[in-house]
This record gives C-alpha cells, sequence and structure tokens, in this order.
C-alpha cells in the first residue's frame, strides 16, 4: 500500500477491533480501483467515543464504520441520521462529508438472502432480539415481507422489538415468541435468520438454535455467525435439504454498502469476496 500525503482515511472504531476482517475487504477494494484510500481499525473505548468521532472530523477522515459498543451512543455525536439507521436506532456507517450516520447491516443480510431467495411476500422467523436483529427485522419489514416472527429467549425483549417494527407501519403481520418454540413456527416459515452468537468461535459446538427434524427442504436459512463459516446452524440446515446463507455474506454486502456511501463509487464485489475468504482461510 502506497501511503502518500493525499492519501483518504477511512477505518472502523470499536472496542475490541483486533479480530476485524474489514482493513484487508476494503483495502483489496482500493486497490484493485487504484483509489488513493487507505482503511485503518482504530480501538476506541466507550470514555473516547465523543473525542474519537471530533478528533476525526478536525483530521478529514472520510468515513467510520461503528462496530460493538458503540453503535447507539454514536448518534450523540453526528448532525444526521439516514431514514432506516433513525428507524433501528443505531449506525454502523458515518459519511464525515456531512456527519450522517447509516446503517448497513440490515441491508447486508437482505442481499445476502437474495442471492438465494427474495423477501417479498414470505413468511420469515428471525432469532434473536439484539443489535444485529433489530437492524436486520426493519429491513425485511421494508423489502416486503407477508409476516414477521422475532424469537428470544428472553421473550419480552422479542415482543417489545415486535411492537417497534410494527410502530414503523412498514408491515403489519409481525409477532414475537419464545426461541425454544421455533420448531413450532419453522413450519409455515420460508426463511430463518439467526442473529445469536451461537456457534461463533471458539464456540463452535454450541447447540444450534434448530435441528434437521425442525427444517424443511424449502426453508432458507440464514446465519449472521461468518467465523466459522459452516455454522453448527448451517450444518443442520444442509443435513435437511434446506438453502443455506452464509454469514460471510453479510459481512460483504455491509461493506460493500458503506464502501459506496463513502467513495460514490461501485463497489468491486468480487475482489472484497476474495479478500475476504483469504482472511478466513477459506481460499
Amino acid at each position: 500500500m502506497n501511503i502518500k500525503g493525499s492519501t483518504n482515511i477511512v477505518g472502523l472504531i470499536g472496542h475490541p477491533v483486533e479480530h476485524s476482517f474489514s482493513p484487508p475487504m476494503h483495502n483489496a477494494a482500493f486497490k484493485a480501483l487504484g483509489m488513493d484510500y487507505a482503511y485503518v481499525a482504530f480501538d476506541v473505548g466507550p470514555e473516547g467515543l465523543k473525542s474519537a468521532i471530533e478528533g476525526a472530523d478536525a483530521l478529514n477522515i472520510k468515513g467510520f464504520n461503528v462496530t460493538i459498543p458503540h453503535k447507539v451512543d454514536v448518534i450523540e455525536y453526528l448532525n444526521e441520521l439516514d431514514e432506516v439507521a433513525e428507524l433501528i436506532g443505531a449506525v454502523n456507517t458515518i459519511d464525515f462529508k456531512n456527519l450522517k450516520g447509516y446503517n448497513t447491516d440490515g441491508i447486508g443480510a437482505i442481499k445476502a438472502i437474495e442471492e438465494v431467495t427474495g423477501i417479498k411476500g414470505k413468511n420469515v422467523v428471525v432469532a434473536g432480539a439484539g443489535g444485529a436483529s433489530r437492524a436486520i427485522s426493519f429491513y425485511i419489514a421494508k423489502y416486503g415481507a407477508q409476516s414477521l416472527t422475532i424469537l428470544n429467549r428472553n421473550e419480552s425483549k422479542a415482543q417489545n422489538l415486535a411492537g417497534d417494527v410494527v410502530s414503523s407501519d412498514l408491515i403489519s403481520d409481525v409477532k414475537s415468541g419464545s426461541i425454544s418454540e421455533i420448531d413450532t413456527y419453522l413450519r409455515d416459515a420460508d426463511i430463518l435468520i439467526d442473529t445469536t452468537p451461537l456457534g461463533m468461535n471458539p464456540h463452535i459446538d454450541d447447540e444450534p438454535i434448530a435441528k434437521s427434524e425442525d427444517m424443511h427442504g424449502d426453508l432458507v436459512v440464514f446465519d449472521a455467525v461468518y467465523n466459522p463459516n459452516e455454522t453448527v446452524l448451517l450444518k443442520e440446515a444442509i443435513k435437511a435439504g434446506a438453502k443455506p446463507v452464509y454469514g460471510i455474506k453479510m459481512l460483504l454486502y455491509q461493506g460493500a454498502e458503506s464502501f459506496e456511501i463513502w467513495t460514490g463509487r461501485k463497489t468491486p464485489i468480487d475482489v472484497m469476496e476474495k479478500a475476504l475468504k483469504q482472511t478466513l482461510n477459506l481460499e
């Protein structure tokens, strides 16, 4: 990488960030397009968030991705929010041109799923009720799902999220329930989305949220976990003859959306995907 006085800086803020796969993905894209940009990860604790945003703005940094634990708290320091980021109440991308916040997590999941099937008119079950579930649920509603069911171990969290999605007026048929009864909800489901951390490295032998006998062959199963690539849930999906969607695709597409927000250039998806697979030792 040829760093010059003119090089534009974008990056990631979070705590911790050393595990991030975003730098090699974005830097490969910049290199492929011959762009004078570099992507860097910055470890920023909660106490340093305000000064990190103000400092980045003063230093003419072009954009940030935002990860745990800053996705909600960072909103306080922005000038405006994209419509969907405002609905979600969380930001994962900042464009410093106008200090505007976006949330590309949901669209990343949608584009990953749409490689296999459309969202419109489908019955979707989402497991988990945290930040990732919130981002994905609003996009599922926005893209025209017939129904949305949110399941969580803490049912009140699922119920609260379901209420927020209904109040957006994007979708009317939203239900909530216990993840322990997922088998009953999967009978009529077209798409299952797992936003829980179950099966994430190093806990690769966790009990999956659903077993192969709970699934049917027409079900599309997406797991937001991308390390390992083939999670315990996706192994069960393959065993059931269901269609797996890998978490690496969400990481890829949310990154591609951020890239286009910052640069106005079309993302070289194939280059980003190759870099991701190399980083995850999949190639």
